[in-house]
C-alpha cells in the first residue's frame, strides 16, 4: 500500500525516497521584490480609499459645538456625495478651487431639515456643517428666538433644562426645544441666551434661487447663514454632501483622538453607528 507523508518542507514516499513540496520548491522573493509587492498592495489601498472618498462617502469630524445636542464635537461621521449630485465642492483640494459650474448625476438638491457639509466660501473655503432651514425662495426670519418660514413660525416645544457648554463655561444649564419644520422634520436645538441672544432677533432673509440657508442647532453659538459677512446664503454648487451616520465618537475632554489608551473610557459607545 502506497503511502506520502511530510515533514517540514519533504515529502517521503511509500519508498523511502523524499520529495521537496510545491511551497519548499518555491524560490523566495528577493528583498527588491518584497519591497515591490508592498509598494503595489499600499498603492491599491490608497487608491481604493481615494476613489471611495471622493465618490461615494468622506469622512468628517465635528471640531466645534455648533449642531449640539445632534452633533458632539469628536463626532467622526460619514458624509454621502451622491445623494445630491457631484460638484467642485464634492472634489478634493486642490480641485475644490477649479472654476467649475453646476452639478452632474444630481436629480434634487437638499430637502429643509437634512444636516449636510458644505463649503463656506466667505470663510476661506472651509467645511461647514448645518441644517438646512431654508429652499430658494423662502423668507426666513428669527423672532424672539423663534424660527420663523415664510411667515409662518415653525412649531416649537420646550423639553427641559439640559447640562451643555456655554459660551466655553462647562456644565451650565440650557433650555432645549424640539422644533418641527412644515415637511415633518424634527429634531431638538438648543438655546445658550434664552430667545435673547444676538442671533435670536434677525431677519427677514430672501433666499435666492440656487441657494439654501443654513442654521446650527445650537443656535445661540453657531455662525451660520444668520450671519451674512461670513457665511450667508449657500449655494447648491457648495455642499459637498448630505451626513448620514456618526462611525466613532471621542469625549475630547477625557481623552485626545490619538490617545489610543484612554479610548475605552472616553469613546461614547451609545453614539456609535448613530444617523444623523
Amino acid at each position: 500500500m502506497a503511502f506520502d507523508f511530510k515533514i517540514g518542507g519533504f515529502k517521503f514516499g511509500a519508498d523511502g525516497g523524499e520529495k521537496k513540496t510545491e511551497a519548499a520548491a518555491k524560490p523566495e522573493m528577493s528583498a527588491a521584490e518584497e519591497a515591490w509587492d508592498l509598494a503595489k498592495t499600499v498603492f491599491y489601498a490608497v487608491a481604493i480609499a481615494l476613489v471611495l472618498r471622493i465618490v461615494i462617502f468622506q469622512p468628517f469630524n465635528i471640531p466645534s459645538g455648533s449642531m449640539k445636542p445632534t452633533l458632539e464635537v469628536g463626532d467622526f461621521l460619514f458624509v454621502s456625495k451622491p445623494t445630491y449630485g457631484y460638484s467642485r465642492a464634492s472634489l478634493v483640494y486642490p480641485f475644490t478651487r477649479m472654476n467649475l459650474h453646476g452639478r452632474f448625476l444630481s436629480s434634487h438638491g437638499p430637502a429643509r431639515g437634512d444636516v449636510v457639509v458644505f463649503k463656506a466660501r466667505k470663510d476661506g473655503n472651509k467645511d461647514y456643517i448645518k441644517r438646512v432651514i431654508g429652499l430658494p425662495g423662502d423668507e426666513i426670519r428669527m423672532i424672539a428666538g423663534h424660527l420663523h418660514i415664510n411667515g409662518e413660525p415653525v412649531e416649537k416645544e420646550f423639553i427641559g433644562m439640559f447640562e451643555t457648554d456655554c459660551d466655553h463655561f462647562k456644565h451650565t444649564q440650557a433650555p432645549r426645544y424640539r422644533e418641527t419644520l412644515p415637511n415633518g422634520v424634527s429634531y431638538v436645538v438648543q438655546e445658550c441666551h434664552g430667545d435673547e441672544g444676538n442671533l435670536d432677533f434677525v431677519g427677514p432673509y430672501r433666499v435666492p434661487a440656487g441657494h439654501y440657508f443654513m442654521m446650527g442647532d445650537n443656535r445661540d453659538q453657531s455662525q451660520d447663514s444668520r450671519v451674512e459677512t461670513q457665511v450667508g446664503y449657500v449655494a447648491l454648487d457648495d455642499i459637498v454632501g448630505r451626513a448620514e451616520r456618526i462611525f466613532f465618537s471621542v469625549d475630547g475632554d477625557r481623552a485626545a483622538f490619538w490617545q489610543v489608551w484612554k479610548w475605552p473610557f472616553a469613546i461614547r459607545y451609545s453614539r456609535i453607528f448613530e444617523k444623523v
